[in-house]
């Protein structure tokens, strides 16, 4: 059907949560939980850096062979600390959007936990709800 009615182009514009991809959806989630816990330990993530990255380096070594969901790299040469998500492992995981959810801020909150040297329960008493 061609006329006035017809419009081109994709059925919702950007920046419309529709025509968001995964990888950005997946960042939101990365997002939410950091500033989750950023209210709660602002002064110990003050110089902390987030990234999402799409699967670990497969050339480094990982104990038992797992593949890990996020991982830790301490401050260096006056860099930071940096906590870094990866998505892909994370999203196969994952059965619906409300478990990738609940997956994503327990892996934040573990790496959070990592980096402060206590236990996620101490980062967030929901951890694993």
């Amino acid at each position: 059907m061609r006329g006035p009615l017809a419009v081109r182009g994709p059925l919702a514009p950007r920046g419309v949560p529709v025509a968001r991809s995964r990888a950005e959806r997946f960042d939101e989630l990365v997002l939410d939980a950091v500033d989750q816990l950023e209210r709660r330990f602002a002064t110990e993530l003050d110089r902390v850096e987030f990234a999402v990255e799409e699967v670990p380096d497969p050339r480094l070594a990982y104990p038992d062979d797992e593949v890990p969901l996020g991982t830790v790299i301490d401050a260096r040469h006056g860099e930071p600390p940096r906590i870094v998500i990866y998505r892909r492992p994370i999203e196969l995981r994952a059965t619906n959007a409300g478990e990738l959810s609940a997956l994503v801020h327990d892996v934040v909150v573990e790496q959070v936990a990592e980096l402060l040297g206590r236990t996620p329960e101490e980062i967030d008493p929901t951890y694993g709800e």
